[in-house]
């Protein structure tokens, strides 16, 4: 008897502390993990930026691509129209037409990373304040109606397409991307 009751107890000290060390699950899963993944392309970008030398965001491995500075502009300019469509605003800045396009009149390196900047910052406050309920909310911007979610997505998925070139355009330059530097 002795011996069934300690061997219980154990088991139900091990089963309560083995419960505990597991990480809750989110209130909110869906928007947790999109604002988790959002933060991971914004880091690499964001540290891209700032490694990348000024005298390289001219660079064009081919002439018919963007430079290296454009990729930034146009990251940008997308991070403004997709948030300001969640949020249902007009971008603050920004755009696709040629003359708000940050892409177009954005060129030193000090310029392009305060654009970039302020445009993860207006999407950070997307990102903080959506629910998974918020998110199933629809919107319409240039890719038709869709959830507010899917849009917010989307633009993170668009963020790392364009660090895809980001990093081909270091690397060309002899550069460790952020993603491929060794963590200690």
């Amino acid at each position: 008897m002795k011996k069934s009751l300690l061997v219980s107890v154990i088991l139900l000290v091990w089963g309560a502390s083995s419960t505990a060390q597991e990480p809750a699950s989110p209130a909110n899963p869906l928007s947790a993990g999109a604002k988790r993944t959002y933060g991971i392309i914004k880091g690499y970008i964001v540290k891209a930026a700032a490694k990348m030398p000024e005298e390289h965001y001219a660079f064009k491995p081919t002439p018919d691509v963007r430079s290296f500075g454009q990729l930034l502009g146009h990251i940008a300019d997308t991070n403004f129209v997709v948030c300001a469509a969640v949020a249902g605003e007009q971008p603050p800045m920004g755009g696709f037409e040629p003359a708000t396009s940050l892409e177009q009149t954005k060129k030193t390196k000090a310029d392009l990373s305060q654009v970039l900047a302020d445009s993860f910052a207006y999407c950070d406050k997307m990102h903080a304040g959506m629910t998974d309920a918020a998110g199933a909310a629809l919107t319409k911007s240039f890719l038709g109606e869709m959830a507010r979610l899917s849009y917010l997505e989307f633009n993170t998925h668009h963020d790392f397409e364009h660090y895809g070139n980001i990093v081909t355009y270091m690397r060309l330059k002899g550069l460790v991307p952020p993603s491929s530097e060794r963590t200690r």
